[in-house]
């Protein structure tokens, strides 16, 4: 297709290996932990520290994890990526292009902006996060203006993110909850709203963006919901490394909770616009078993908001906010 004045947007996602193998898992880890922007340590200090320990056990053990929820379309997080592309697309009809990319796998940004950018297109780039930091949105941004820069296209590119309180982004989060609970055939006595973690470290850094936003999420959807707030709690998961990361911590509470009394549990993570090895696994296996082993007898774990039609139409919105 000619890019000549076309509208591209570009969704892009974390990624993921290409397969559920240790050989695979070890290339994105490598090129994921790499990243500057996820760890800030020098690479004098961090890259034998990764190349001779993290990446010596870690694959093998990730990889046995990936196996368990790979399907046969692939990875969770690819399969939910494809779905939103292909939901914007029918939105989208013949008013703009849509393409998606990986901040670290081999679909990447330079290989989508190679195929994709010409010197009259006019490209967009969403992030699939809607909580802002150095390790997500702005490691994407910082790719994108290096590959932008590096063909030729810098004024062509504009970067932009989900507002964490976009009124679609949380009806999508709060129809999900529902569904999970009719579902499931209880409304649970509490609700944890579960989001990645990032040291404490960097959000100083950031004047706690990062965590604003994410209190932000919380607060629209508990009223999206009309849910007590005694009834749920703000939590991070998916710590990596010895310092110390936001908290309260979501696998201490799983054990918590029971203790407190709390028989019926549901989780939402609403740092994750797809479902993949965060939610699947470490949620909804390794969380479920959590809490069962401390007592609890009901565990709801709401899936990723995805190609929900309100969020599909908050990303075009947000990308194209005059359209």
């Amino acid at each position: 297709m000619s890019t000549a004045n076309r509208r591209l947007l570009i969704i892009v996602n974390l990624g993921t290996p290409d397969a559920p193998t240790p050989e695979a898992v070890h290339k994105f880890l490598l090129e994921f932990l790499s990243d500057p922007s996820v760890i800030d340590l020098p690479g004098w200090l961090w890259q034998p520290i990764l190349r001779r320990l993290v990446l010596r056990r870690r694959p093998r053990r990730v990889a046995k994890l990936y196996r368990s929820i790979w399907t046969a379309g692939g990875s969770p997080l690819e399969v939910g990526t494809r779905k939103i592309a292909a939901g914007i697309e029918e939105i989208a009809g013949d008013r703009f292009d849509v393409a998606w990319a990986y901040r670290y796998g081999d679909r990447s940004l330079h290989r989508t902006f190679s195929e994709r950018v010409g010197t009259d297109t006019e490209a967009v780039v969403l992030p699939l996060y809607a909580h802002r930091t150095s390790s997500t949105t702005g490691s994407v941004f910082l790719e994108a203006d290096r590959v932008a820069l590096a063909l030729g296209v810098p004024a062509n590119v504009r970067k932009v993110t989900l507002p964490a309180d976009d009124p679609g982004f949380i009806d999508a989060l709060a129809d999900r909850c529902r569904v999970a609970w009719a579902e499931a055939g209880v409304e649970p006595e509490h609700l944890l709203l579960s989001y990645h973690g990032i040291p404490t470290r960097y959000d100083r850094r950031e004047r706690k963006q990062y965590s604003a936003d994410c209190l932000a999420t919380t607060d629209a959807l508990l009223r999206a919901l009309d849910w007590d707030p005694g009834r749920a709690t703000h939590c991070y998961q998916s710590k990596f490394g010895p310092e110390p990361w936001l908290k309260p911590t979501t696998a201490e509470l799983f054990a918590e909770l029971p203790r407190r009394g709390v028989r019926s549990l549901a989780v939402i993570a609403p740092g994750f616009l797809t479902d993949g090895l965060e939610t699947i696994q470490e949620i909804g296996v390794r969380g479920r078993e959590l809490f069962e082993e401390a007592g609890g007898d009901t565990f709801i774990r709401v899936d990723a908001p995805e190609d929900h039609p309100a969020l599909l139409a908050a990303l075009v919105r947000t990308a194209f906010p005059n359209s």
